[in-house]
């Protein structure tokens, strides 16, 4: 497989909800065996492509879903208070919270996370999304590092 291949394989990793670049991270610097420093900045960036797209579009999605079927409506619902229940650490510590929200590389957090407690609060693109930016290259470098440490141990 050639490197270019390897490269996109991280950043199409790192734009899947769930996976973001807590997956893509250790991905790239373990099983395909590519540099520290470049794998951060594909993962960053792959992370980061879906945030505007959530923000803007979520709600209309989750409003066509609560048309289209009882079950996606459902699922709708869902997220939606997912999103909300996050969102209450926001009222208090607004960017600062959803810094820490998207930072903390555990599951249930994340950029995907981020965007949609962005959206549920109504916060503006051009206050959401540096702070998810932030948050993301926090939670990159948090990755790296102990991607780092794990496969020098574990060598």
């Amino acid at each position: 497989m050639s490197t270019f291949v390897k490269y996109l394989c991280v950043l199409g990793m790192s734009m899947l909800p769930i996976v973001e670049l807590r997956g893509a991270v250790p991905f790239g610097m373990g099983a395909m065996q590519l540099p520290m420093i470049p794998v951060l900045i594909v993962s960053i960036i792959g992370n980061l492509l879906p945030v505007p797209f959530i923000i803007l579009f979520i709600r209309r999605l989750f409003e066509w879903m609560k048309a289209k079927s009882r079950r996606l409506g459902r699922l709708a619902e869902k997220l939606e208070a997912r999103g909300k229940s996050k969102g209450a650490m926001l009222v208090k510590y607004e960017a600062l919270g959803l810094f820490i929200l998207v930072a903390i590389p555990l599951p249930g957090t994340g950029a995907w996370t981020g965007a949609l407690v962005a959206a549920m609060m109504d916060l503006r693109l051009k206050n959401a999304i540096p702070t998810i930016s932030l948050g993301v290259i926090a939670a990159g470098i948090i990755m790296a590092v102990f991607s780092d440490v794990f496969f020098v141990w574990h060598g």
